[in-house]
């Protein structure tokens, strides 16, 4: 595991893509479960070792992951959460150019359930829910452009399906409309950093997830932070 933040209260982790952030019903591996073992043996922790899950990760994205290790924690973070008091920034490849070079997007999303799969509206509709996020252009190739995008809701899918929506899907994401899959499985959207004040220290906190090794990433980064 590439851990990024660790102290009594909380532990960051760079998800690799194609790992699961908690147990689901494919019985796969998970980050979570990975982390308990971790924490056990290094702390020497009888019995069940207590692991909050903040927030999620879809499977294919890779990035940074953050779990609280106390109940305080967790209560003091899923508040910070819901007050949108947490700046979550994200890194995504996309082939086709957006219209503007920066701006912010707003759409109103709903979820099928049966599909595992959000679609986006102009104009508020039945079971909508309105998402917003806002992107600039930072890095550009021959071929791929990368944005940086800052989330303002949080809603299911929102980054994939928002610029599937203005015709700029995800690289490697077949699912909301790009034409070819990545060779790993992934697609190119990278939890790029977090940050907050500390719940419990009172501190501001930034933890900064390293891209993946995949040469188009480090060549369209290579000049960045």
């Amino acid at each position: 595991m590439d851990i990024l933040f660790e102290d009594n209260h909380l532990i960051a982790v760079n998800k690799r893509a194609g790992q699961l952030a908690q147990g689901d019903k494919t019985g796969d591996p998970s980050l979570d479960q990975l982390i308990k073992q971790y924490i056990k043996e290094k702390y020497g922790k009888p019995g069940d070792v207590f692991l909050g899950v903040i927030h999620r990760l879809d499977r294919p994205v890779s990035g940074v992951i953050l779990y609280a290790r106390t109940s305080k924690a967790l209560l003091r973070m899923n508040k910070l959460f819901k007050e949108q008091k947490i700046q979550k920034d994200y890194w995504c490849i996309v082939k086709d150019r957006p219209q503007l070079e920066e701006g912010t997007l707003d759409h109103h999303l709903v979820k099928n359930e049966a599909q595992n799969k959000s679609h986006a509206h102009d104009k508020p509709k039945s079971n909508t829910k309105p998402a917003s996020l806002s992107y600039r252009l930072i890095a550009s190739s021959a071929r791929y452009y990368l944005l940086e995008v800052a989330l303002h809701t949080g809603r299911h899918h929102q980054i994939r399906c928002q610029f599937a929506k203005i015709g700029s899907p995800i690289k490697g994401d077949l699912k909301y409309g790009f034409p070819r899959s990545n060779k790993d499985a992934s697609i190119s959207l990278h939890a790029r950093s977090l940050e907050f004040i500390h719940p419990v220290r009172n501190e501001p906190i930034r933890i900064l997830a390293p891209v993946p090794s995949d040469p188009l990433w480090k060549a369209l980064t290579a000049h960045l932070d």
